[in-house]
């Protein structure tokens, strides 16, 4: 029995012996007028639509804190520095006397501005609504009330007591 086996090898195939051809400019036509002036013509353009409005679920959330606080947020204790609420003295009377009226009406202690009272003395309006405005806010800030009255009065940092008439303060 003969046997006769092939063997069949791959050599690698030489190398490329080709170069490409230099170009010169002088060989190449020139270039057309409207080829300079017109840039090809690049992919086309679209513009964006605005998003589709779809009714459902609201797109932005309020932030959910797990596990929700166990107490309560610490009280506010008002500001560091002492203030009083006083009327403003360039705001015609009729408008104080409102105010005040407001005030005294609304939880303001108005007992010592009555007649025989700890701060009647001086008997003006100014004093009279000074002593109320205060009253009144130094029992209702902490719960968000105002020293303001309809742009009547303002915070000051001096205490305005005199004698025995005696503004409270709650800080």
């Amino acid at each position: 029995m003969l046997l006769i086996v092939y063997i069949h090898l791959h050599l690698p195939s030489p190398p490329s012996t080709s170069f490409p051809t230099p170009t010169l400019p002088f060989l190449q036509p020139p270039p057309s007028p409207e080829s300079e002036q017109e840039p090809p013509p690049g992919p086309p353009e679209y513009e964006r639509s605005p998003p589709e409005f779809i009714p459902g679920t609201p797109a932005f959330l309020p932030p959910i804190v797990y596990p929700p606080p166990s107490v309560p947020p610490p009280p506010y204790h008002g500001p560091t520095q002492a203030l009083w609420c006083v009327a403003k003295p360039t705001v015609p009377d009729p408008i104080i006397l409102e105010a005040m009226n407001y005030a005294c009406g609304s939880g303001a202690d108005c007992d010592a501005i009555q007649p025989n009272g700890a701060c009647f003395q001086p008997d003006t309006l100014i004093s009279h609504a000074s002593f109320a405005f205060n009253s009144y806010w130094q029992r209702t800030k902490m719960v968000g009330g105002t020293c303001d009255f309809g742009d009547v009065a303002m915070l000051i940092t001096r205490n305005p007591s005199y004698d025995g008439c005696t503004f409270t303060l709650n800080m």
